[in-house]
């Protein structure tokens, strides 16, 4: 867009673009800046869009970890890494966590996993267990839960107990 919008149409945009989602001040000023207004038009609008309640980092955080857990699946340490790509300070990170129930949390852990698993076609044990662990790793849940569910699922198939 190469036509600079007046301030007040900026405003105008910027609200509505905050209004249809929940953002972070990153994608905020990210979007302002390609509307060509200069560094202090963008500082006046966050500060606008902070007092009129249209702009909330811990509010963005939460609704991000619950809907990254809730529709993508994602592990606790996925959502933090991109909380942090997003520029959120670990206080409100560690806020927007507190959102999902360690029940919910497992829940959704081990109904992946259970999927997962059964999906995985894979011959050999090592390479199944490998396969099923990256994935979940690339999920962003905790190791330690990983190794757990893995060594369940490996003894619940008669089959596979030969390599324990």
């Amino acid at each position: 867009m190469t036509n600079a919008y007046t301030l007040k149409e900026a405003q105008q945009k910027i609200e509505h673009f905050c209004a249809y989602q929940e953002r972070c001040h990153e994608e905020v000023y990210t979007k302002l800046r390609s509307m060509h207004l200069d560094s202090h038009e963008i500082d006046q609008l966050i500060v606008h869009l902070i007092e009129h309640n249209f702009l909330n980092e811990a509010r963005f955080a939460c609704s991000f970890a619950r809907g990254k857990h809730r529709i993508k699946h994602w592990g606790k340490i996925r959502i933090t890494n991109e909380l942090k790509m997003r520029h959120i300070n670990t206080t409100l990170i560690t806020l927007a966590l507190k959102e999902i129930s360690p029940e919910e949390y497992l829940e959704t852990f081990n109904a992946l996993a259970e999927r997962n698993w059964q999906t995985i076609t894979e011959k050999n044990a090592l390479k199944k267990r490998k396969k099923f662990c990256d994935y979940l790793l690339r999920r962003g849940f905790e190791s330690n839960l990983i190794y757990e569910k893995v060594k369940e699922l490996e003894l619940g198939n008669a089959d596979d107990t030969d390599f324990l």
